[in-house]
């Protein structure tokens, strides 16, 4: 049994804040902040309770289990349990998170130098994914790469564009804008789930309990304490990046009011702020932390489909790797309009199924809590995300009627009363403690 030293579990630490760090963490939080305006507090509360909170959450639940989603959902059974999986891993890999990883630092880091042509992007995102293989086909070499290497330049880079937003704003404070005037704290709440953090977590969980393997820790506490010491630097480090780029966001109205998002919002305050040395800045902020996030996803994605299926690790990788480098050739204005009715759908269940397995210790049989709360959970999860795509139409008007319905929340009501329903069956059944595995 080894036990890590404060340098390694440091660059734990750093190389798990870089996996979280990617492109939605950048791009979001100014454009909240601008809507938020004076406001400002709450969303941001909201903001980092989804984005911050809820993955911290999941990488302890995922520690306590052993890291992987597995053990997690055991007590849902097998069949249930791998469906969710698959459909997380699929969210958070090739078809959304990790295209997404390249269109966004070629659109904020590459393409106010390059023009933002097509032929540009695939240049572009070739290197990128060659990158993201070369790094992603030695999983047990992430800490010293990622963790010791590339995140410190990261962080320097992230330090002084947090440092100028919060010494050298654009402007004051603006206007509160739409929702975010009678919500924010919900509108701040919902602008968390795009940062896919809470999904990540899921199954970055494994990534971190691997790294830790790899470094010669045998022993399930050391593992469990050390990924929730990795999770909690991550948290500290991504709640610093959010506030300022929320600050950044609130100050920019002045400049980036007709930004249509917080890639605008990011490039007009480093050339108002920096000129093109701000340009150049961006750029390697950008490009350092969705390429260190995409690392993570595609060897997640490789780890868990290389047992699912009967394919080795490298061919996952290499298939997955290249079906995101074609996704991501579609644009992110697509990739945005399509993932977000996914999110929406998925969030709800991630959510429901990190809180009951951190209360497992109350339950007196896990299957029995389990299935019924996350059934309908799954309910409201797929009504929302059909609400969300524009098909409301499709959705019976007794859902719209909901408390917090018209803010993609209505699942929260239901989904507590089945709880308290569901703990009263368990405690009228009897002894029952042994999950269904």
């Amino acid at each position: 049994m080894n036990a890590l030293k404060r340098p390694d579990i440091l660059a734990l630490g750093f190389m798990t804040f870089a996996l979280f760090l990617g492109a939605g963490n950048i791009i979001f939080p100014p454009s909240a902040g601008m809507a938020a305006g004076e406001n400002i507090g709450l969303a941001a509360l909201g903001f980092l309770l989804t984005g911050v909170g809820l993955p911290l959450l999941t990488i302890v639940a995922l520690a306590r289990v052993g890291g992987g989603m597995a053990q997690l959902t055991a007590p849902l059974g097998k069949g249930a349990g791998i469906l969710f999986a698959v459909a997380v891993y699929l969210a958070i890999g090739p078809l959304f998170a990790t295209p997404r990883t390249a269109v966004v630092s070629f659109e904020m880091g590459v393409a106010p130098f390059v023009g933002n042509s097509a032929t540009s992007l695939l240049i572009y995102s070739l290197a990128f994914f060659a990158a993201v293989l070369f790094l992603a086909l030695n999983p047990g070499q992430l800490v010293d790469r990622v963790g010791k290497f590339i995140t410190p330049v990261l962080l320097a880079a992230l330090l002084v564009l947090g440092g100028a937003a919060l010494l050298l704003p654009a402007g004051e404070i603006g206007q509160v804008a739409g929702d975010y005037q009678a919500a924010p704290f919900v509108q701040g709440f919902l602008q968390g789930y795009l940062t896919m953090d809470t999904l990540g977590a899921l199954v970055f969980g494994i990534v971190i309990a691997t790294a830790i393997r790899d470094r010669g820790v045998s022993d399930t506490a050391l593992v469990t304490r050390y990924s929730m010491i990795a999770g909690l630097i991550a948290a500290v480090g991504l709640s610093l990046v959010y506030l300022a780029l929320f600050y950044l966001g609130a100050t920019s109205q002045g400049i980036a009011g007709e930004a249509q998002n917080g890639v605008q919002i990011l490039t007009a305050y480093v050339q108002h702020t920096f000129g093109t040395a701000g340009s150049l800045l961006l750029a390697v902020v950008i490009t350092l932390a969705c390429l260190t996030t995409a690392v993570g996803l595609l060897t997640a994605c490789g780890e868990f489909f290389s047992k699912l299926l009967p394919f080795s690790y490298r061919t996952v990788v290499v298939t997955f790797g290249l079906f995101s480098l074609l996704v991501a050739n579609q644009g992110l204005t697509q990739l945005i309009s399509f993932s977000i009715p996914v999110l929406v759908g998925l969030y709800p269940l991630a959510i429901v199924l990190v809180g009951l397995s951190l209360l497992d210790g109350f339950w007196l049989s896990s299957a029995r809590i389990f299935r019924p709360v996350l059934a309908v959970t799954l309910i409201f999860g797929l009504v929302d995300g059909i609400a969300a795509a524009g098909w409301g139409d499709w959705v019976p008007a007794v859902f719209s009627q909901l408390p917090l319905a018209d803010q993609s929340l209505g699942w929260l009501l239901p989904v507590l009363v089945t709880l308290l329903l569901a703990v009263i069956a368990d405690r009228v059944l009897g002894d029952g403690k042994t999950a269904v595995a």
